[in-house]
């Protein structure tokens, strides 16, 4: 049986009378790119440190491959990358990657030269002088070099231009297929959307969907755009939304369409455009359910 590369099991975070993790429970496969979704001050941040060890759990427990969060041999199978890289302002960005690499205990010193090419960073100059752009790439490339097992992300985009996400994006996939497990936490949707196969969503503390996202999105819906003249629809087996358009009607459809188009079928239509939700309305969708609830 392969053992969870992140174990977290009905974790419990207090702060005085504050609960900022309420009974979590969520696993990490190894070669997982796993999405951590919530808005702010959701939990995501503080789950992340309890996995670093860097915070003690109220209650629960927190693993990585089996080691307890911040034990040392759990320690030397993580990497972190935070949303705001603070880093040593004296320091170049060549001497503070090594540090980093000796502060981790393991590198890998050749990927550390191709990522600093990669992500085109001027390893020259001083931490003080980098924009908060090198100052995230400093991070990754650090996070990246250490081959760990399990890298934790916590909106490691920040501050970087399309062109340095495409080349983040690439490093995970990579990782990934090298059988590392990643948990991303991100509020660019897209970038989760095209990354990872399951995302987990978070508010107030409490999980309120785990899922796949191909999962998510049939349980969301398909939109059809239907030009033409149709009947009433709001009957028909799996709509369940219908929106005039000036020349025809937007439909969602959750679960199989036949319904759906057995009803066009008896209909003037002259054109049909189907699209899947995107990652971005089903988390809207999820989050406008669990306020609900």
């Amino acid at each position: 049986m392969t053992t969870l590369a992140l174990d977290i099991h009905d974790l419990v975070k207090d702060y005085g009378t504050t609960r900022a993790v309420d009974h979590v429970t969520l696993a990490l496969q190894p070669g997982e790119v796993l999405g951590f979704l919530g808005p702010n001050g959701a939990g995501k941040s503080t789950t992340l440190r309890l996995a670093l060890g860097l915070l003690r759990p109220t209650s629960g427990s927190i693993t990585v491959l089996g080691h307890a969060a911040g034990s040392a041999e759990a320690r030397a199978q993580v990497a972190y990358v935070p949303g705001d890289v603070s880093l040593w302002p004296q320091l170049t960005g060549a001497d503070t990657l090594t540090l980093l690499a000796s502060l981790h205990g393991t590198s890998d010193r050749e990927y550390t030269k191709e990522l600093v090419e990669r992500f085109e960073l001027d390893t020259r100059k001083r931490m003080r002088a980098y924009s908060k752009g090198n100052r995230q790439k400093v991070a990754l490339i650090a996070a990246f070099s250490t081959r760990g097992a399990v890298l934790l992300l916590d909106e490691p985009t920040s501050g970087l231009d399309p062109l340095m996400e495409r080349v983040f994006r690439e490093c995970v996939v990579e990782a990934r297929d090298r059988g590392q497990a990643i948990l991303l936490s991100s509020h660019m949707l897209s970038e989760v959307e095209h990354l990872c196969s399951r995302v987990a969503m978070i508010r107030s503390g409490k999980l309120f969907t785990v899922a796949d996202v191909a999962q998510l999105q049939s349980r969301v819906g398909v939109e059809f755009d239907v030009t033409g003249e149709v009947g009433d629809l709001s009957g028909v087996g799996g709509v369940t939304r219908v929106e005039e358009l000036p020349d025809g009607v937007r439909v969602t459809v959750a679960g199989a369409p036949t319904a759906f188009f057995a009803a066009l079928a008896t209909s003037r239509v002259t054109a049909v455009h189907g699209r899947e939700a995107s990652l971005e309305e089903i988390f809207l969708n999820f989050y406008d359910e669990s306020a609900s609830s």
